[in-house]
């Protein structure tokens, strides 16, 4: 789209780990930007915030009125049924039903690859396995795809995000890394990453330069998997792990290792990031007309500081 032509981005999720990068992204681009926000507002000079949650029919009608494209990327990623279900079943209803009430033309979902269940899963494009999800979280982000697909969203399902502001992909590494030392399945699992600057230059992408408007399911990572073992050498590199230098080991060894040493990461979890999960990625990056950049382990580097923080490492230096 012209600059000329730029619409009003309807964003929920704004002060999120993902929405955040996406505001910024907008903002940076001159896009005018209107956000969902129940807390407390970012003074950032150029958001438009609309007071409010996905249950206030009020707010979600002002949010998405005049507005040409809706970003929905907030989500309920903890807790029990019912509060998933709030936010990710009826919350996305109500907001789906808001954006065609205000005939909005180009939507996009922020979904997961958590749909699938387990895995492992090895160089899977949308529709080459079941949905099964495990969790709450799961469980009603699935049924709130189905409302975003019904009102003629780009559904994307990331796998594993990265960079500033991640909670769980690297901190969980860093556990396990002490709990289960060694090279699972011998490092060679192959995951799909991205780091979030990127997936917020994709999801930028398809809201403004896709030529055409993006509709259905499509998986939200690099094209190019990331082999477990370099992901680890690359984060052991920046000091925010130990060297895993250890033995190969096979999963049923990681496991037994596992169970031997209590902590927060479960067995599934672990397996998110041992074994394989490689979804197929590549053309939602071609309909956004967005280059997908160097990938995930190149974006480390800017991360590194933050992740050192974040896990009590400011005075280790990587290497």
């Amino acid at each position: 789209m012209a600059a000329a032509q730029r619409p009003v981005v309807a964003l929920t999720g704004a002060t999120g780990f993902i929405g955040s990068a996406v505001r910024e992204a907008l903002v940076a681009r001159g896009v005018p930007v209107r956000a969902l926000v129940r807390g407390e507002p970012v003074a950032d000079g150029h958001t438009a915030w609309v007071p409010g949650d996905l249950a206030d029919r009020s707010a979600l009608d002002g949010l998405c009125a005049g507005a040409g494209v809706l970003l929905h990327l907030a989500s309920q990623v903890t807790g029990g049924e019912e509060e998933c279900a709030a936010v990710n079943d009826r919350g996305t209803a109500a907001l789906m039903a808001a954006a065609t009430r205000a005939g909005i033309g180009r939507i996009v979902h922020l979904s997961t690859t958590a749909v699938y269940g387990g895995g492992p899963h090895t160089d899977l494009g949308v529709g080459g396995a079941p949905t099964a999800p495990l969790s709450a979280a799961s469980r009603t982000r699935l049924l709130g795809e189905g409302h975003a697909l019904a009102a003629g969203a780009a559904v994307l399902r990331p796998a594993l995000v990265t960079g500033t502001g991640d909670r769980w992909v690297v901190p969980a590494l860093a556990e396990l890394a002490r709990r289960v030392p060694g090279r699972w399945a011998g490092g060679a699992a192959r995951l799909s990453l991205v780091d979030r600057t990127d997936l917020a230059r994709l999801i930028t992408g398809l809201a403004l330069d896709a030529p055409e408007r993006v509709t259905g399911v499509h998986h939200a990572a690099h094209p190019d998997p990331v082999r477990s073992g370099e992901l680890l050498d690359a984060l052991a590199g920046f000091g925010l792990l130990p060297a895993q230098d250890g033995p190969a080991l096979t999963w049923a060894q990681c496991r037994r290792r596992l169970a031997a040493v209590p902590g927060p990461v479960s067995e599934r979890q672990f397996a998110m990031v041992a074994r394989d999960h490689w979804y197929r990625s590549d053309a939602v990056w071609r309909l956004a007309a967005c280059p997908p950049g160097p990938g995930p382990l190149a974006r480390l580097a800017g991360a590194a500081p933050w992740y050192r923080t974040a896990l009590g490492l400011q005075g280790v230096a990587g290497s």
